[in-house]
């Protein structure tokens, strides 16, 4: 007898859907899975054997071959095991020949006892089976959450094979699962820009990078506040659009990340890795390619402090991706891309004891030391950085003021204005990638002529800084990105001279730390 039900797999941050088909025949007992399937899938011949027994049917004593179509796409992990069960179970007669199934995508990992285990990249799979045209989707009850946020496909939450077999056998009835967008948590539970005394100018810095998505970073000794101001970031960004939470959700639960009972992540993510991690770590690869910090960071920010302390290879892997927005990582096993659209966020001590330039502590480092230090960042990915910021020690004035600062609330409607005049601005433009431009960041240079105008006078002024500074053509547009964000935040259609000023002021740190 020949049985068909489909399952769903993973590739990148995609799904695609699995046919699932098996042929029972009367010869000697064996059970074999083709369609190049993975140790884990080669392992699901005895989950499915001890769970079908153990749910209380009856495993036949036959010739099983069960295919993993495509066959010519590697298939891995253990989602499948609810589907290769079902076929199996069709075929011994436990299951109506009958039931529907042409119509229906079963997703989940089968334990020995017949309970069913929850799965990662539910949400990628759960819009593979609706774009193929699926009318019932089957997942754990752990991943129903997840996968009700697609519209267009009945989704059931399932807790165990006979559960599954029942229902399809219509002796019971399992409640569709809905989504409800009421019920998510959008609230920010991060800190609060009103517990940073002083240091106006780094919270105006900070302000223009929420508002234009502009990378960051912020020099000074230690104790300043920078990983206080950079850990306050997310809570002035403004609210993540379906789109953005959909792929979000999507690299984080391929990740295995999502937390419990949250079906779509509407919080911007804010990543912060130890110093210490290595290249795949932060970009994503392994044998099998899988997301790393970037894509964990898309639609958010990444933090890295003390930026000199990691290992330069690293580093220097971070600048195709903010370029591109995307990573393409390429193996022997396949090449996947991921999306790494984020907020780069660094902060660092101006030499190894942290004191260089201190106005009353003296620096305990040598000359070569602090070059040597500071040689660490490159030309290359330092020009990639919009927003350069000191933040100075304070004085005991500043931190004896116990009056609350500016709070997270106020700043943020700013940048939510910024932003709608950036998105209204932009609203049918898109980058060589073909993606969407919603901030002034992601401007390309054949946008900077059209949006970023200069009269002669800011013509003047920039030629004088582009000189002066020793600016890359690339520094060159991304002072003229930041002279649109400040525009915006002023509510002026064209950039004037006291924005161009301030953008210049932004990006002068160059010739102080880095030549």
């Amino acid at each position: 007898m020949l049985s068909c039900t489909y399952s769903a797999g993973i590739y990148g941050i995609d799904g695609y859907l699995v046919t699932v088909e098996c042929n029972s025949s009367k010869r000697l007992s064996c059970f074999e899975i083709v369609g190049l399937p993975d140790n884990a899938i080669k392992e699901a011949k005895e989950r499915v054997r001890s769970a079908s027994i153990n749910s209380g049917f009856t495993f036949p004593d036959c010739e099983l071959i069960v295919n993993l179509a495509p066959a010519d796409i590697k298939k891995e992990g253990s989602s499948f095991d609810l589907a290769i069960a079902l076929n199996i179970l069709r075929c011994a007669g436990a299951i109506n020949a009958d039931a529907p199934l042409s119509d229906s995508c079963f997703i989940g990992e089968l334990s020995l006892s017949g309970a069913i285990r929850s799965a990662r990249g539910v949400l990628c799979m759960a819009i593979a089976a609706k774009d193929a045209g699926m009318k019932r989707l089957f997942v754990p009850v752990e991943n129903v959450r997840e996968a009700s946020v697609v519209k267009g496909i009945d989704v059931y939450g399932v807790k165990n094979l006979r559960q599954v077999a029942d229902f399809l056998n219509e002796k019971i009835s399992i409640e569709k699962a809905v989504f409800t967008e009421s019920e998510e948590n959008t609230e920010y539970n991060v800190p609060d820009f009103a517990d940073v005394m002083g240091q106006e100018k780094a919270k105006r810095a900070m302000e223009i990078a929420a508002a234009g998505g502009h990378n960051i970073i912020l020099i000074g000794p230690p104790g300043t506040g920078k990983s206080m101001l950079a850990k306050r970031l997310p809570s002035i960004l403004p609210e993540m659009n379906f789109d953005e939470s959909i792929e979000t959700t999507k690299v984080h639960s391929i990740s295995g990340i999502l937390p419990d009972g949250v079906s779509l992540i509407k919080v911007r993510p804010f990543r912060s890795p130890h110093h210490t991690m290595s290249t795949p770590s932060l970009v994503g690869g392994g044998r099998i390619p899988t997301p790393g910090e970037i894509s964990l960071a898309n639609n958010g920010v990444l933090f890295l402090d003390e930026l000199p302390e990691f290992n330069k290879q690293v580093t220097e892997s971070l600048r195709q991706p903010l370029e591109d927005g995307c990573i393409t990582i390429t193996r022997t096993a396949g090449k996947v891309k991921y999306p790494c659209s984020f907020m780069l966020v660094c902060a660092m001590n101006p030499c190894r004891c942290g004191y260089f330039g201190h106005p009353t502590k003296e620096c305990t480092c040598k000359e070569t030391d602090i070059r040597k230090y500071l040689k660490k960042i490159s030309g290359p990915l330092l020009d990639r950085i919009d927003i350069q910021i000191e933040v100075p020690s304070l004085t005991y004035g500043e931190l004896s003021h116990r009056q609350s600062s500016e709070p997270s609330s106020e700043i943020r409607k700013r940048v939510n204005m910024a932003r709608t005049i950036a998105r209204k601005r932009y609203e049918n433009e898109i980058t060589d990638n073909g993606v969407r431009i919603n901030c002034n960041a992601q401007l390309e240079a054949k946008h900077l002529r059209k949006y970023c105008a200069l009269d002669d006078q800011c013509k003047a002024i920039m030629e004088k800084a582009f000189n002066n500074l020793g600016l890359s053509a690339r520094g060159h547009d991304r002072i003229l990105r930041l002279a649109r964000t400040i525009a915006d935040l002023d509510g002026s259609i064209d950039i004037k001279v006291k924005h161009l000023a301030e953008a210049i002021q932004l990006r002068s740190l160059d010739k102080k730390y880095f030549n």
